[in-house]
């Protein structure tokens, strides 16, 4: 009787945390809802791009995709983001996945290491599908992109015809360049994700997850930040390199992810050190050197402000892993190779949404700001709230990039970026953002676990994904 009635309880205390996640996930949508629609109805006058080049042409930029002959690209841009392409795909494999490899405990590390991998091949199709043309070409509405770059269909290159397409976004560089740069950057935002569900996603569900939450909160939010027909873009919101697209938004679905999923068995009574510090540090540093393609080569040429991007990444990096360690060094007593790797990349995210915007000097600011506030936020914040955010995706990327989002309204440099921030209108992307990428991503979350599941069974996980999902196991 008594264990009937504590079941009673239990299923009576489930369904009243349901009603309540239901009812305030309703609330915020509809309050979400009429701020979209309101804002799109009001954003009627003509956007600026983010990232606008200097010109003394007086003829308005083109708003579509074009085809140019060979001497309207610059050889110079084009290398430059040839090697920046290159450098981004580098932050995921191997960065990130060694990164994120060297923190789980050692019966996860060729799991986590096959997340990275996997998603990285997923993303290239679905880029290739239809997410490229949904984030970068102009749509019906101020919401999404069109269908006409699906399959990549357009994207040309004519030898004999000496003509090539080329974005309107990036007039001095091949189309296929300009593609190929962004869907790295599609590739490393899902994968950053997995850092808040290490060690107990299933494989399978993992998979299912990062395809719809590319489509359906990935791309939408690229194209309204970074597509000059997008809302925020017209309302003003300053994102040079993916503080909101990519960080922000990775990291509130990674609390999304958290909070969906459970802590980890033993979590808070059992040790779950990491497995190898040295993989940790050796993929901080390849996404330390990466960054500078994220970061830089969003300038999208081989210009001064391509060069000033990439001094206030490393400025505002080292004053962020600086202020970690001494952070880590006052509060533990000893400073950490894992804290000063993870100020590091707190550094990087935040100096991301203002690397066009700022010099050195407020770089190192915002370095060291991000370098403390993520510490606390992955030290106390987590202990406070008692969530199991497994690798801080979003102590470090979601409030990193709302750090960094925020300060580039503070700091924004009309003589570098040609622009004036607006701390409110940053406000304003860094709440619609959150929302919208939590409710999203929670609801998609909740269809996949009630579907094929989200989690593994405790077995298998007590067991270790390495054996339980892939049948393999490191020696």
């Amino acid at each position: 009787m008594r264990m009937l009635c504590g079941k009673n309880q239990k299923n009576k205390n489930i369904s009243y945390d349901m009603f309540k996640d239901i009812f305030l996930l309703g609330a915020i949508f509809l309050l979400l809802a009429s701020w979209v629609l309101s804002g799109v109805a009001h954003a009627q006058e003509p956007s600026a791009a983010v990232n606008p080049a200097p010109s003394d042409v007086t003829t308005p930029a083109p708003t579509d995709p074009q085809v140019v002959t060979f001497d309207k690209i610059s050889a110079g841009d084009t290398a430059w983001m040839l090697t920046s392409t290159a450098l981004v795909l580098m932050m995921t494999i191997p960065g990130l996945a060694l990164f994120y490899a060297g923190m789980v405990r050692k019966k996860n590390v060729l799991s986590t290491l096959m997340q990275s991998f996997a998603i990285t091949c997923v993303v290239s199709v679905l880029w290739w599908i239809v997410g490229y043309s949904l984030a970068f070409t102009r749509g019906s509405t101020a919401m999404l992109g069109g269908f006409s770059r699906m399959f990549l269909n357009g994207i040309s290159y004519n030898h004999d015809a000496m003509t090539l397409s080329v974005s309107h976004l990036a007039l001095t560089i091949p189309e296929s360049v300009y593609a190929m740069f962004q869907a790295t950057f599609a590739i490393i935002t899902p994968a950053l994700i997995c850092g808040s569900f290490a060690e107990r996603m299933k494989f399978s569900a993992m998979l299912w997850f990062i395809s719809i939450w590319l489509l359906v909160v990935y791309c939408p939010i690229a194209h309204w930040v970074w597509e000059p027909s997008g809302w925020l873009n017209a309302r003003g919101v300053l994102d040079f390199a993916g503080g909101t697209v990519v960080h922000i938004n990775a990291g509130i679905a990674g609390l999304a992810s958290a909070l969906a999923l459970g802590k980890r068995q033993g979590f808070g009574r059992e040790s779950l050190a990491p497995a190898n510090l040295t993989l940790t540090l050796i993929g901080a540093s390849l996404l330390w050197v990466g960054w500078f393609g994220f970061n830089a080569g969003s300038a999208v040429a081989a210009d001064g402000r391509a060069g000033m991007a990439m001094l206030a990444t490393q400025m505002a990096t080292g004053a962020a892993a600086l202020a970690w360690m001494f952070a880590e060094w006052i509060s533990k007593g000893k400073p950490s190779v894992l804290g000063i790797a993870s100020g590091a990349v707190a550094g990087l995210v935040a100096i991301t949404p203002a690397s066009g915007f700022v010099g050195p000097s407020p770089a190192v600011i915002i370095g060291l700001i991000a370098g403390v506030v993520c510490f606390l936020a992955s030290t106390s914040l987590k202990h406070l709230f008692n969530y199991d955010d497994s690798l801080d995706a979003f102590g470090v990327h979601g409030i990193g990039g709302i750090v960094g989002a925020l300060l580039t309204g503070v700091f924004a440099s009309k003589e570098i970026s040609g622009m004036d921030g607006s701390l409110a209108v940053q406000a304003k992307g860094v709440a619609v953002t959150v929302v919208y990428g939590f409710i999203v991503s929670y609801i998609i979350l909740i269809i996949i676990d009630k579907t094929i599941g989200l989690r593994v069974s405790e077995e298998q996980e007590r067991e270790g994904l390495d054996i339980s999902m892939h049948g393999e196991s490191i020696e």
